[in-house]
């Protein structure tokens, strides 16, 4: 069965208000470590290391949706809060960005081949390395693959709004999706729940679409039991704070010449430090293949 974002219960078949209790009993264990935040603060070299691994991410799975790109991300910060931010070493990170890619595309049922991730940047990565990578990801997140997200949440805080008009409701669920989108490079909400990401993004929304009726709206969501009032108003001010300094999407940095991940690719060279992340080095030592495309070099 393909793993729906919106409803990542397998019992499931559609979006049910009862399996809410279960969803918010256990979004906890598909969320980064407490101190993972806290390092990345701590080190701007750790936050450019994450930016360019999900600049990867982007361009590999540009392709094949926002949903799939979405969860890779997360199963990408889920690992390196766990394992810790490897040196920041082009092909480490491109073979950790392809494995998380990867097993997202697997979860969605989602066709591919390896050919989509290669060929880019010089190097070029076999299957068994990649599947060795993969069951290190899968071992650090504790097989947990059926990642809860604010999207398991919206259908659910979508009723508080009492909005009567189908297109309405749709344009608010839209609206909040994209913001979600947008808003998951930033650090900040690393920090904040699923649910709260979920409600914060539809406040945030309706704070566009229906500022009149915003007020009440603020009222209703506050009202529900499994909203902790303090972290919710603490994430939709982060969220409108990502809103008005302009944050582009993660799938339109790809698109650019002048994108995050052609600038991290020039701060980043293959001459940095020869050190990474011993878990990452074993998914490697023994089978990674890498060829230097040297046509490209005599080209320039």
């Amino acid at each position: 069965m393909e793993f729906d974002l919106e409803n990542p219960l397998a019992n499931f078949n559609y979006f049910c208000p009862g399996s809410i209790p279960s969803l918010i009993l256990v979004e906890s264990d598909h969320m980064p470590t407490e101190n993972y935040l806290k390092t990345l603060k701590a080190r701007d070299l750790d936050i450019s290391v994450r930016r360019k691994a999900i600049s990867s991410i982007s361009q590999f799975s540009f392709k094949f949706g926002s949903f799939l790109s979405y969860l890779a991300i997360n199963y990408l910060d889920r690992f390196l809060s766990s394992q810790g931010i490897p040196q920041p070493k082009t092909w480490v990170l491109r073979l950790l960005a392809i494995s998380c890619v990867s097993l997202a595309a697997k979860m969605k049922k989602t066709e591919f081949s390896l050919n989509d991730f290669q060929g880019d940047g010089g190097f070029i990565f076999d299957a068994q390395t990649i599947e060795r990578m993969e069951y290190l990801i899968l071992g650090a997140l504790k097989w947990r693959m059926r990642s809860i997200t604010p999207f398991s949440f919206i259908s659910f805080f979508i009723s508080f709004f009492k909005l009567k008009d189908p297109p309405l409701r749709q344009a608010l669920k839209a609206r909040a999706v994209e913001i979600i989108f947008n808003a998951q490079i930033d650090i900040k909400l690393l920090e904040f729940k699923p649910s709260v990401i979920a409600a914060s993004a539809l406040l945030s929304a309706s704070h566009e679409l229906f500022p009149l009726q915003f007020p009440c709206f603020i009222k209703a969501i506050s009202s529900c039991s499994y909203v902790n009032k303090e972290n919710l108003l603490k994430c939709y001010n982060s969220m409108q704070g990502i809103a008005k300094e302009g944050y582009e999407s993660v799938f339109d940095m790809v698109s650019s010449s002048n994108t995050p991940s052609n600038v991290l690719d020039q701060h980043f060279s293959s001459s940095e430090s020869e050190t990474t992340n011993c878990i990452v080095t074993t998914a490697i030592n023994t089978t990674v293949t890498l060829r230097t495309e040297r046509h490209q070099e005599k080209g320039n």
